[in-house]
Protein backbone atom coordinates (compact mmCIF):
# COMPACT_ATOMS: atom_id res chain seq x y z
CA UNK A 1 0.00 0.00 0.00
CA UNK A 2 1.02 3.67 -0.69
CA UNK A 3 2.08 4.93 2.28
CA UNK A 4 2.84 9.07 3.23
CA UNK A 5 5.77 9.67 0.92
CA UNK A 6 4.24 7.85 -1.99
CA UNK A 7 0.38 9.67 -1.36
CA UNK A 8 2.48 13.14 -0.57
CA UNK A 9 4.39 12.73 -3.88
CA UNK A 10 1.16 12.51 -5.85
CA UNK A 11 -0.60 15.45 -4.09
CA UNK A 12 2.16 17.56 -5.15
CA UNK A 13 1.63 16.85 -8.30
CA UNK A 14 -1.81 16.97 -8.54
CA UNK A 15 -1.52 21.12 -6.78
CA UNK A 16 0.44 21.69 -9.79
CA UNK A 17 -1.69 20.44 -12.36
CA UNK A 18 -5.12 20.92 -11.36
CA UNK A 19 -5.52 23.22 -8.91
CA UNK A 20 -7.76 26.39 -9.49
CA UNK A 21 -9.23 24.23 -12.54
CA UNK A 22 -12.55 23.67 -13.66
CA UNK A 23 -13.91 20.63 -13.86
CA UNK A 24 -15.85 20.24 -17.07
CA UNK A 25 -16.97 16.25 -17.26
CA UNK A 26 -16.11 13.07 -14.92
CA UNK A 27 -16.69 9.49 -16.58
CA UNK A 28 -16.88 7.17 -14.20
CA UNK A 29 -15.80 3.53 -16.73
CA UNK A 30 -15.98 1.26 -13.06
CA UNK A 31 -18.27 1.18 -11.25
CA UNK A 32 -16.30 -0.21 -8.15
CA UNK A 33 -14.01 3.32 -8.36
CA UNK A 34 -16.74 4.85 -6.58
CA UNK A 35 -18.32 2.10 -5.05
CA UNK A 36 -18.17 4.40 -1.51
CA UNK A 37 -19.98 7.17 -3.59
CA UNK A 38 -23.76 5.12 -2.30
CA UNK A 39 -25.93 8.14 -4.94
CA UNK A 40 -23.92 6.25 -7.90
CA UNK A 41 -22.11 7.20 -11.11
CA UNK A 42 -24.72 9.23 -12.39
CA UNK A 43 -24.68 11.17 -8.85
CA UNK A 44 -20.84 11.30 -8.95
CA UNK A 45 -20.45 12.54 -12.48
CA UNK A 46 -23.32 15.09 -12.40
CA UNK A 47 -22.01 17.12 -9.23
CA UNK A 48 -18.59 17.43 -10.18
CA UNK A 49 -19.46 19.24 -13.65
CA UNK A 50 -19.00 22.64 -13.62
CA UNK A 51 -17.13 22.62 -9.74
CA UNK A 52 -13.55 24.33 -9.78
CA UNK A 53 -10.53 22.68 -7.44
CA UNK A 54 -9.24 24.74 -5.26
CA UNK A 55 -6.55 23.22 -3.92
CA UNK A 56 -5.27 18.77 -3.28
CA UNK A 57 -5.03 18.63 0.31
CA UNK A 58 -3.50 14.90 2.22
CA UNK A 59 -3.80 13.60 5.79
CA UNK A 60 -1.81 10.71 6.59
CA UNK A 61 -2.19 8.27 3.25
CA UNK A 62 -5.81 10.30 2.49
CA UNK A 63 -6.19 12.75 -0.45
CA UNK A 64 -8.52 14.75 -1.51
CA UNK A 65 -9.88 17.83 -3.22
CA UNK A 66 -11.70 21.20 -1.94
CA UNK A 67 -13.81 22.12 -4.17
CA UNK A 68 -15.52 25.44 -4.63
CA UNK A 69 -19.13 24.53 -3.64
CA UNK A 70 -17.16 23.56 0.38
CA UNK A 71 -17.31 19.79 -0.47
CA UNK A 72 -14.49 17.61 -0.94
CA UNK A 73 -13.63 15.14 -3.62
CA UNK A 74 -12.05 12.31 -1.20
CA UNK A 75 -9.32 9.65 -3.04
CA UNK A 76 -7.43 6.69 -1.67
CA UNK A 77 -5.45 4.83 -4.12
CA UNK A 78 -5.88 1.75 -2.81
CA UNK A 79 -2.94 -1.04 -3.53
CA UNK A 80 -2.75 0.23 -6.90
CA UNK A 81 -4.45 3.34 -8.04
CA UNK A 82 -2.46 6.00 -9.87
CA UNK A 83 -3.67 9.77 -10.75
CA UNK A 84 -2.19 10.17 -14.53
CA UNK A 85 -2.16 13.92 -15.56
CA UNK A 86 -2.42 13.37 -19.50
CA UNK A 87 -2.90 14.96 -22.70
CA UNK A 88 -6.48 14.31 -23.71
CA UNK A 89 -5.14 12.38 -27.44
CA UNK A 90 -3.32 10.16 -25.00
CA UNK A 91 -4.29 6.81 -25.35
CA UNK A 92 -6.39 5.37 -22.40
CA UNK A 93 -4.63 2.94 -20.29
CA UNK A 94 -5.77 -0.58 -19.68
CA UNK A 95 -7.05 -0.35 -16.26
CA UNK A 96 -8.47 3.37 -16.56
CA UNK A 97 -11.36 3.96 -14.42
CA UNK A 98 -12.59 7.21 -13.75
CA UNK A 99 -11.68 10.42 -16.28
CA UNK A 100 -11.48 13.99 -15.35
CA UNK A 101 -11.49 16.81 -17.91
CA UNK A 102 -11.13 20.41 -17.85
CA UNK A 103 -12.69 23.42 -19.32
CA UNK A 104 -9.75 24.77 -20.41
CA UNK A 105 -9.23 22.07 -22.72
CA UNK A 106 -6.34 21.26 -21.16
CA UNK A 107 -4.45 17.28 -19.62
CA UNK A 108 -7.13 15.19 -18.19
CA UNK A 109 -6.66 13.55 -14.70
CA UNK A 110 -6.99 10.03 -14.87
CA UNK A 111 -7.89 7.20 -12.16
CA UNK A 112 -5.84 3.92 -13.47
CA UNK A 113 -6.16 1.25 -11.26
CA UNK A 114 -5.57 -2.49 -11.93
CA UNK A 115 -6.81 -4.09 -8.70
CA UNK A 116 -9.86 -1.59 -8.32
CA UNK A 117 -9.45 -1.12 -4.14
CA UNK A 118 -8.49 2.30 -4.69
CA UNK A 119 -12.04 5.04 -5.66
CA UNK A 120 -13.43 8.58 -4.92
CA UNK A 121 -16.36 9.75 -2.62
CA UNK A 122 -17.88 13.07 -2.08
CA UNK A 123 -17.49 14.30 1.12
CA UNK A 124 -18.53 17.30 3.71
CA UNK A 125 -15.92 19.04 4.81
CA UNK A 126 -15.74 19.32 8.80
CA UNK A 127 -13.71 20.97 11.36
CA UNK A 128 -11.38 18.86 13.23
CA UNK A 129 -8.62 20.73 15.71
CA UNK A 130 -9.06 23.94 13.34
CA UNK A 131 -8.47 22.17 10.13
CA UNK A 132 -11.10 21.42 7.53
CA UNK A 133 -10.89 17.55 6.53
CA UNK A 134 -13.20 15.34 4.83
CA UNK A 135 -15.68 14.04 7.69
CA UNK A 136 -15.08 10.18 6.86
CA UNK A 137 -11.39 11.02 7.62
CA UNK A 138 -11.89 12.59 10.81
CA UNK A 139 -10.83 10.16 12.81
CA UNK A 140 -6.92 10.29 10.77
CA UNK A 141 -4.55 11.96 13.49
CA UNK A 142 -2.31 14.39 12.20
CA UNK A 143 0.95 12.77 10.88
CA UNK A 144 4.55 13.59 11.56
CA UNK A 145 4.49 15.84 8.51
CA UNK A 146 1.75 18.48 9.68
CA UNK A 147 2.95 21.67 10.66
CA UNK A 148 0.21 21.53 13.57
CA UNK A 149 1.69 17.83 14.77
CA UNK A 150 2.13 17.61 18.32
CA UNK A 151 5.02 15.15 18.74
CA UNK A 152 4.74 15.70 22.57
CA UNK A 153 1.03 14.43 22.47
CA UNK A 154 2.01 11.69 20.13
CA UNK A 155 4.90 10.07 22.70
CA UNK A 156 2.01 10.49 25.53
CA UNK A 157 -0.22 8.53 23.31
CA UNK A 158 2.09 5.78 21.94
CA UNK A 159 3.11 5.29 25.38
CA UNK A 160 -0.16 4.88 26.75
CA UNK A 161 -0.76 2.63 24.22
CA UNK A 162 -0.39 -1.58 25.58
CA UNK A 163 0.10 -3.23 22.44
CA UNK A 164 3.24 -4.01 20.65
CA UNK A 165 5.43 -0.83 19.05
CA UNK A 166 4.63 -1.72 15.61
CA UNK A 167 0.91 -2.65 15.70
CA UNK A 168 0.56 1.25 17.37
CA UNK A 169 2.94 2.71 14.43
CA UNK A 170 0.45 1.17 12.31
CA UNK A 171 -2.57 3.04 14.07
CA UNK A 172 -3.92 5.78 11.93
CA UNK A 173 -6.03 7.17 14.85
CA UNK A 174 -2.12 7.02 16.90
CA UNK A 175 -0.28 8.44 13.69
CA UNK A 176 -0.85 8.65 10.48
CA UNK A 177 0.41 8.01 7.14
CA UNK A 178 3.52 5.23 8.94
CA UNK A 179 2.81 1.88 6.91
CA UNK A 180 4.46 -1.27 7.13
CA UNK A 181 7.84 -0.72 5.03
CA UNK A 182 8.47 2.89 7.25
CA UNK A 183 7.33 1.33 10.51
CA UNK A 184 10.12 -1.25 9.94
CA UNK A 185 12.49 1.40 8.73
CA UNK A 186 11.94 3.43 11.46
CA UNK A 187 12.22 0.73 13.93
CA UNK A 188 15.61 -0.56 13.16
CA UNK A 189 16.57 3.43 13.42
CA UNK A 190 15.60 3.39 16.91
CA UNK A 191 16.91 0.30 17.80
CA UNK A 192 13.92 -1.39 18.37
CA UNK A 193 11.99 -4.59 18.27
CA UNK A 194 8.77 -4.27 16.07
CA UNK A 195 6.84 -6.04 19.35
CA UNK A 196 8.41 -4.06 21.96
CA UNK A 197 5.82 -3.23 24.16
CA UNK A 198 4.59 0.58 23.91
CA UNK A 199 3.55 0.77 27.57
CA UNK A 200 7.73 -0.24 28.30
CA UNK A 201 8.89 2.30 26.10
CA UNK A 202 10.68 5.14 27.77
CA UNK A 203 10.05 8.60 26.83
CA UNK A 204 13.00 8.99 24.96
CA UNK A 205 12.44 5.66 23.24
CA UNK A 206 9.32 6.68 21.66
CA UNK A 207 10.68 10.07 20.97
CA UNK A 208 13.46 8.30 19.01
CA UNK A 209 11.17 5.95 17.12
CA UNK A 210 8.69 8.92 16.17
CA UNK A 211 11.69 11.29 15.13
CA UNK A 212 13.06 7.92 12.70
CA UNK A 213 9.50 8.21 10.97
CA UNK A 214 9.93 11.60 10.60
CA UNK A 215 13.26 11.25 9.14
CA UNK A 216 13.00 8.07 6.78
CA UNK A 217 9.55 9.57 5.47
CA UNK A 218 11.24 12.58 4.27
CA UNK A 219 13.86 11.16 2.93
CA UNK A 220 11.71 8.77 1.20
CA UNK A 221 9.88 11.79 -0.28
CA UNK A 222 12.93 13.31 -1.59
CA UNK A 223 13.44 10.28 -3.51
CA UNK A 224 9.86 10.46 -5.03
CA UNK A 225 8.70 7.50 -2.76
CA UNK A 226 9.45 4.17 -2.82
CA UNK A 227 8.24 1.85 -5.76
CA UNK A 228 8.76 -1.87 -5.87
CA UNK A 229 7.06 -2.59 -9.08
CA UNK A 230 5.67 -0.08 -11.51
CA UNK A 231 2.33 0.57 -10.27
CA UNK A 232 3.28 3.36 -7.63
CA UNK A 233 4.51 6.55 -9.62
CA UNK A 234 3.36 9.99 -9.49
CA UNK A 235 0.80 12.20 -11.79
CA UNK A 236 3.74 11.65 -14.50
CA UNK A 237 3.99 8.10 -14.38
CA UNK A 238 7.75 7.93 -12.49
CA UNK A 239 8.63 5.71 -10.03
CA UNK A 240 10.60 6.99 -6.50
CA UNK A 241 13.75 4.83 -5.78
CA UNK A 242 13.79 5.40 -1.83
CA UNK A 243 13.56 1.49 -2.53
CA UNK A 244 17.44 1.40 -2.97
CA UNK A 245 17.68 2.68 0.37
CA UNK A 246 16.17 0.82 2.96
CA UNK A 247 18.34 -0.42 5.65
CA UNK A 248 15.87 -3.42 6.58
CA UNK A 249 12.31 -3.70 4.85
CA UNK A 250 12.44 -6.76 2.14
CA UNK A 251 16.32 -7.65 2.88
CA UNK A 252 15.60 -11.30 4.30
CA UNK A 253 18.98 -12.66 4.68
CA UNK A 254 21.16 -10.09 3.65
CA UNK A 255 23.26 -8.40 6.30
CA UNK A 256 22.43 -5.59 8.60
CA UNK A 257 24.11 -2.66 7.34
CA UNK A 258 25.02 -1.65 10.97
CA UNK A 259 26.02 -4.65 12.52
CA UNK A 260 26.28 -7.45 9.95
CA UNK A 261 24.12 -9.85 11.84
CA UNK A 262 21.24 -11.33 9.22
CA UNK A 263 18.32 -9.62 8.74
CA UNK A 264 14.99 -11.50 9.58
CA UNK A 265 11.29 -11.72 8.82
CA UNK A 266 8.76 -12.41 11.07
CA UNK A 267 5.21 -12.96 9.97
CA UNK A 268 3.02 -9.66 11.05
CA UNK A 269 -1.41 -9.42 10.91
CA UNK A 270 -0.92 -10.92 7.64
CA UNK A 271 2.16 -9.22 6.29
CA UNK A 272 5.62 -9.22 6.98
CA UNK A 273 8.58 -7.51 9.87
CA UNK A 274 11.84 -7.24 9.19
CA UNK A 275 14.43 -7.09 11.84
CA UNK A 276 17.85 -7.22 12.58
CA UNK A 277 18.58 -9.54 15.51
CA UNK A 278 21.75 -7.68 16.34
CA UNK A 279 20.56 -3.91 16.71
CA UNK A 280 16.64 -4.48 17.56
CA UNK A 281 16.94 -7.28 20.08
CA UNK A 282 13.52 -8.27 22.11
CA UNK A 283 14.42 -7.73 26.13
Amino acid sequence: MPELPEVEVVRAGLERHVRSRVISSVEVLHPRAIRRHVPGAADFEGRLAGLRIEAARRRGKYLWFDLADGEAVLAHLGMSGQLLVQERDVPDEKHLRVRFRFADGGPELRFVDQRTFGGFTLADLVDVDGTRVPEAIAHIARDPMDPRFDLDEAVRALRRKRTEVKRALLDQTLVSGIGNIYADEALWRAKLHWARRTDRLTKAQAVAVLGAATQVMSEALVAGGTSFDALYVNVNGQSGYFDRSLNVYGREGQPCDRCGATIRRDPFMNRSSFTCPGCQRLR
